[in-house]
């Protein structure tokens, strides 16, 4: 991994002995294993966990070493934490005084006025050597970069959000609250990305296999599908009653319509989400059916808890050994080792938002969307998981997609890498209905 060579360089040059880690709950295990493979150096390497006490006091044993003789160097002292607890720990993290900060996905830190970026701003400020890893730092708007580069260099855009703002963008929409990138200062603001960054793309620096996309349309139950059709009458007419249509009130209309899609409808009184339809859950046993016969493992990927619990319960119907990464599992990296490692383990189940970042899904070669959200940053980096450095098989990548629905409309976003959100806009202020 280069970065863990860019930490051995500074290290063996005697310019850093301590090193930060800041990474997003789910793979701050991956770096244990990181170094452990790919550091030619001498570390010692702790990640912070438990209660606050604990972490903080790891953190104070961490790098206090007694050497042999003086001119010996300690080994490098690595701490890798989770930004929740990163800007909880905030004044024990700027005592230990690391040399290098290190911000793992480091988008995590786009919003310019959360707690963990304040953190983050203020600790690089009194580290020498900063770092940032994103593979979209720019998720959904060009304003996310400013957050992000005022902890790797403030320099670049300034410590000003509002004069960065204004110097770039102009502010539209209802209430003003909608950035819009200038197109007189889109080159400068290009330029000054550039000026601190390194791109490299799969294509130039790692020789993987091709991959192949399968859109898989699913057909609805007729009573499934007369619910949907009412639901999105039901959510047409609502928006007639908005004072001003926005991407947030369409996308909060549009989450139930997806919802159904994948099976499942709730109400308003916080109920538990009831199933309407098993398309998708057939289309899926199918697809699990064929891996099993020619004994291929399996990656499925699914957006709601109701369909997780569903699919895993498909799974032990069928007798299929399977392991699973969602909202509230701790045994994450035990979860990707039994996936990777054990014979018995044929599928890995895991929801978007939680295990579509750093991990490694390479025993298999097929992934199926049973459904996905609106972030382009989510869909490419679960996509990523099985198309990564250890994949010696050409990747399938299977969208279960129920027809003339929602589905088809994020589908084509995803493959446009368009904005959904404006688009959806657009299409009522043009007369239409976003919903169809």
């Amino acid at each position: 991994m280069t970065t863990i060579a860019v930490a051995g360089a500074l290290y063996l040059d005697k310019k850093i002995s301590r090193v930060l880690i800041v990474a997003p709950l789910s793979i701050v295990g991956v770096w244990e294993e990181e170094f452990a493979k790919f550091a030619n150096f001498d570390y010692t390497l702790a990640v912070l966990e438990g209660t606050g006490a604990k972490k903080a006091d790891t953190l104070r044993n961490l790098g206090w070493h007694k050497l042999r003789d003086r001119d010996s160097s300690p080994p490098l002292a690595v701490a890798v934490v989770n930004y929740e607890s990163a800007w909880r720990m905030e004044k024990d993290l700027a005592a230990w005084n690391p040399d290098l900060i290190i911000c793992d996905e480091g988008h995590k830190i786009k919003s310019h006025n959360i707690a963990a970026s304040k953190a983050m701003h203020r600790l690089g400020t009194r580290a020498k050597f900063r770092l940032l890893l994103t593979g979209t730092v720019i998720t959904n708007k060009a304003i996310d970069v400013f957050s992000q580069y005022k902890f790797l260099n403030p320099a670049i855009f300034g410590n000003s959000f509002y004069s960065f703002r204004n110097r770039y963008f102009d502010m539209t929409g209802y209430g003003q609250h909608t950035p819009v990138l200038k197109k007189t200062m889109a080159d400068e603001l290009t330029k000054r990305l550039h000026s601190i960054a390194f791109r490299a793309t799969k294509a130039e620096c790692l020789d993987l296999p091709a991959t192949t996309d399968i859109v898989r349309a699913v057909e609805l139950e007729p009573a499934a599908m007369k619910v949907y059709r009412d639901l999105v009458k039901e959510s047409y007419a609502e928006l007639g009653n908005d004072r001003e249509v926005s991407a947030t009130n369409i996308l909060t209309r549009l989450l139930r319509l997806s919802q159904l899609t994948g099976g499942f409808i709730g109400d308003d009184e916080g109920n538990a989400p009831q199933n309407i339809s098993r398309a998708k859950l057939n289309a899926l046993s199918d697809i699990i059916e064929q891996a099993q016969q020619e004994g291929k493992k399996l990656v499925i990927i699914a957006r709601f808890v109701p369909e997780i619990k569903a699919i895993c319960k498909l799974l032990e119907k069928q007798g299929v050994g399977h392991s699973l990464i969602m909202g509230g599992v701790a045994d994450r990296d035990e979860q990707v080792s039994r996936f990777q490692n054990d014979p018995e383990c044929q599928v890995f189940v895991g929801q978007i938002a939680t295990a579509g970042l750093g991990i490694t899904l390479t025993a298999a070669s097929t992934m199926v969307f049973y459904s996905t959200d609106y972030s382009m940053s989510n869909h490419e980096q679960a996509r990523a998981r099985i198309h990564r450095v250890g994949q010696a098989e050409k990747c399938t990548y299977t969208y279960l997609t129920a027809q003339k629905t929602v589905d088809e409309k994020v589908m084509k976003a995803l493959r446009d890498k368009a904005d959904l959100a404006k688009s959806l806009v657009d299409d009522y202020r043009q007369g239409g209905n976003p919903f169809q």
